[in-house]
Parts: structure tokens; C-alpha cells; sequence
């Protein structure tokens, strides 16, 4: 056979070798993160964190909300760890519970944004025309109006539950993962591999979900970790304002909310370095794992 009359041979790649070598790409990126020295150790301490706050009714030695008059304002000692508040509360198993919200508030306030800027941005990015426009319009709108006023307005309006300030916070942070993933899509959609699936007759869902979405995870990472943090500190703003969960209901920011005394910050510093190391730790925590996820899913980004 001459070389003019060869034709080209089409490779059909199965859904099996497929699998094979997601699995295999799967497989290079954990090796990659395991070989993050900072990631690992950020997430052992943060795995340490949530399994603490997970068996606080197993570990903790009091009732977060009993109260001991004859104990309050006890410093560290053998019967209460680290102390107690204003009213003999012990503040071991503050902490301990506290965290429970905080973890609650930061993961799910930043799984509701990153639903709704996913969908929005991909919708926007993917159809462009007028839906972009529409939807791009709702988003200035959204950055224009100062957040946390508007968070604060409804978190005094709206019954003051845990997932009154997840909905608030999550409901209030979409936009700039709308943006990211809009202009990802943009570009991804004009690849070859997205104008095959077209001519092959794919439903637009099917490229969205199946072939572009995978693809924008990589850039996603640090926003969506970085968010995990900036809702954690967020609902501690809100309690440290007097409207995050309400006592005697604990979390890390209103045990910080004692802090605001005077005579506490000085003569009692058990009551809120607990707390704050607590709130440093796992925000650097999710940060560091952050970091090293974007870097093993995408190795480009390494410098």
C-alpha cells in the first residue's frame, strides 16, 4: 500500500480506557499533593479539628450551657481545662461545640455559593448573548450593594439559626465564583474537543456537566478554600456583633464576643485565645489544603 492510498485510522477510546485513565490522572495528582509538605500537615491538623468538634459530647467534661456560679470566671485548672466564662460555663466544651457551628457555618455557606456562581457563570459563560448579559447584570448588582450591611440587616430580621447565617453568607458570596467560572467556560467552549461533542449531537447539558465543568475544576480550588475561611471569619464577625447564633447556642465568634469587655480582655484572656487560635488554625488550615489541591490538580500553577 502507497503512501497516497493510506487512509487514517479513527481510535475508538472505550468508556472503559476512559476510567482507565481518569483513574490514572487521579492517581498523579494525589501523589502530587502528598508530596505537598504543607498541605498534608494542614490536613491532618484540619481532620484533627473536625473530629474533635464531632465527639464533643463524648470528650467534652460539662454541658456547654451548664452553668456553675460557685466556678465562674475560674481560671484554667484540673476540673475545668480551660477555664470558665462570666457564669461558670466551662469553656473546654464551648470550644469543643463551638466549633461545631463555625465548621457548619464555613463549609456550608461555601458550598451554597459555589452552587449557585457554578450554575450562574457556567449558564452565562456557555450561551453567552442575552443570558450572559442578564445574568452578568445580576451579578454587578449583587457586588455593587456592601455585603456585609445587607448581611447584617438580614441576619436581625430573619430568625437567627445556623442555617439563617449559612443561607445569608452562602446567598450573599456567589458572585465572584460566577465570574471565574464564566470566563473559564468562555474559553473552554470554543475547544475542539466541545465543538465535536456539538457535531456528535450532545445535549447542551451533557457538555456542560460531563466535558467543561471537570475542566474549571482546577481554578475553582483556592476560591472555593479561601471561601471556606472568609465564611468561617464571617460568621464570627456576626456573632462578635451581637447576630450570629444566639447564646447559649456556642460558637467560636461570640465566645469572641467577650472580648469586647474590657476588664475580660485584660484579666481573663482564657475566655478568647481559645477561640481565636481555634478560628486561626483552621482558616490557615483550609488555606494551606487549598493551595495544595490547586497545585496537584493543576501542576501548571506551580511556580
Amino acid at each position: 500500500m502507497t503512501d497516497q492510498t493510506r487512509q487514517p485510522i479513527a481510535v475508538l477510546v472505550t468508556d472503559e480506557d476512559r476510567a482507565k485513565l481518569e483513574h490514572r490522572d487521579d492517581k498523579r495528582a494525589l501523589r502530587r499533593f502528598l508530596r505537598n509538605r504543607p498541605a498534608v500537615v494542614a490536613l491532618i491538623v484540619l481532620i484533627v479539628i473536625v473530629l474533635l468538634t464531632i465527639a464533643a459530647p463524648l470528650i467534652e467534661r460539662y454541658r456547654y450551657d451548664a452553668i456553675d456560679l460557685r466556678a465562674r470566671a475560674s481560671p484554667p485548672s484540673d476540673l475545668h481545662w480551660l477555664g470558665t466564662d462570666g457564669v461558670g460555663r466551662d469553656v473546654w466544651s464551648r470550644l469543643l461545640n463551638g466549633g461545631q457551628v463555625s465548621l457548619v457555618v464555613g463549609f456550608g455557606a461555601t458550598l451554597v455559593a459555589t452552587l449557585i456562581g457554578t450554575v450562574l457563570g457556567a449558564i452565562s459563560g456557555y450561551y453567552r448573548g442575552w443570558v450572559d448579559m442578564v445574568i452578568m447584570r445580576i451579578t454587578d448588582v449583587f457586588m455593587t450593594f456592601p455585603s456585609i450591611i445587607i448581611m447584617l440587616t438580614l441576619a436581625a430580621m430573619l430568625p437567627r439559626t445556623v442555617w439563617t447565617i449559612v443561607f445569608i453568607i452562602g446567598g450573599l458570596s456567589w458572585t465572584g465564583t460566577a465570574r471565574i467560572v464564566r470566563s473559564q467556560v468562555m474559553s473552554i467552549r470554543e475547544q475542539e474537543y466541545i465543538l465535536a461533542c456539538r457535531a456528535l449531537g450532545y445535549r447542551d447539558r451533557r457538555i456542560i456537566i460531563v466535558h467543561i465543568l471537570p475542566n474549571v475544576f482546577g481554578s475553582l480550588v483556592a476560591l472555593v478554600t479561601f471561601a471556606i475561611g472568609s465564611a468561617i471569619l464571617t460568621e464570627a464577625g456576626l456573632s462578635f456583633l451581637g447576630l450570629g447564633v444566639p447564646p447559649p447556642t456556642p460558637s467560636w465568634g461570640n465566645m469572641l464576643e467577650a472580648a469586647r469587655n474590657l476588664d475580660i480582655l485584660r484579666n481573663m484572656p482564657w475566655m478568647w485565645i481559645p477561640p481565636a487560635i481555634m478560628l486561626v488554625i483552621t482558616v490557615l488550615s483550609v488555606n494551606f489544603i487549598g493551595d495544595g489541591v490547586r497545585d496537584a490538580v493543576d501542576p501548571r500553577m506551580v511556580i
